[in-house]
């Protein structure tokens, strides 16, 4: 008995510890991938924002330090194109704020056809930049036969050629129209989250409707109007495409923002050098930005915790 039960016991497999990678090992490949798709090239960027380097003549590449970041500050064309920047952002931003919280409202009611007019609504943004840039400038505002003229014309005006005396204000319309959806998506979705017992017990003790709004559901909405402030900020000083296939830019400089000016710097006139120094500062008031709205956001959530 004891000859096979050692027998046995010898003959059993020693199990083998296989190979164990802890979490980060398991991260590195991703974020290797990451480092090097979006640091390489912004790092190779900010080496380029200190040189004068243009692609007609490749060979001269003098070091001459800031002065293109000094060049991009000190001209007033370019201060303008800065402005134009934080216009059309903060245009944007306040009307899909304000348009997406009042579809919001409609959205939170029960009717028919309620699910079918969601649907409707949510379109305008999955058109792509460029394709909702071209239905806008001939569809909407072409002054010939363009929507907005046609109507204009039937209450005895004149047609306007909208893209030519209000281009800031066309575009701000057209980048409205796109983001709207999503403001009134993230907005629904706090409304939906808002407990019913809440409002009733308002209503009980007869607040208006004003001041239902002002004080249960606007402090119940400030999470979710945060996260739509920090992700179309983030979106908004990086559009591109609308400007590119309606306006050009202009007339003159007049809807150029930060992207179309690095697009031009980079693309039309060679010039490298500046165009990345155009682009260090993009991402740096970018991820200021970002930054900001991140701590006040996490600040919210945690006061609201507490």
């Amino acid at each position: 008995m004891t000859t096979a039960a050692a027998s046995t016991t010898s003959s059993t497999p020693t199990p083998r510890r296989g190979l164990r990678l802890s979490p980060a090992a398991l991260i590195w490949p991703a974020m290797l991938y990451l480092i090097l798709t979006t640091q390489v090239p912004f790092f190779m960027t900010v080496y380029y924002s200190f040189f004068r380097y243009n692609l007609v003549i490749p060979g001269d590449r003098p070091f001459i330090g800031l002065a293109n970041y000094a060049n991009l500050l000190s001209d007033p064309q370019n201060l303008r194109i800065l402005g134009n920047t934080v216009v059309l952002a903060g245009g944007t931003l306040i009307l899909t704020l304000l348009i997406g919280g009042a579809l919001a409202f409609l959205l939170n009611r029960n009717f028919p056809g309620r699910a079918l007019l969601r649907t409707l609504m949510i379109s305008s943004f999955l058109v792509m930049p460029v394709v909702t840039a071209v239905v806008w400038k001939n569809m909407l505002l072409n002054p010939v036969f363009g929507f907005f003229s046609w109507v204009v014309t039937q209450f005895g005006g004149q047609p306007v050629d909208w893209l030519a005396q209000f281009p800031m204000a066309s575009v701000i319309a057209m980048i409205t129209w796109e983001w709207t959806p999503f403001a009134m998506l993230i907005l629904l979705t706090g409304l939906q989250s808002l407990p019913d017992d809440q409002l009733e017990a308002a209503r009980l003790d007869g607040a208006s409707p004003l001041q239902e709004f002002r004080h249960i559901v606007l402090p119940h909405w400030t999470q979710a109007i945060q996260v739509v402030v920090l992700m179309e900020t983030i979106a908004l000083l990086q559009v591109y495409g609308e400007i590119y296939g309606s306006t050009s830019g202009g007339p003159g400089v007049a809807t150029t923002n930060l992207p179309y000016f690095i697009y031009q710097k980079a693309f039309a006139e060679y010039n490298i050098g500046l165009a990345s120094a155009a682009g260090v500062i993009a991402v740096i008031l970018t991820n200021v930005l970002a930054a900001f709205l991140l701590r006040s956001i996490s600040r919210t959530s945690s006061s609201r915790g507490g």
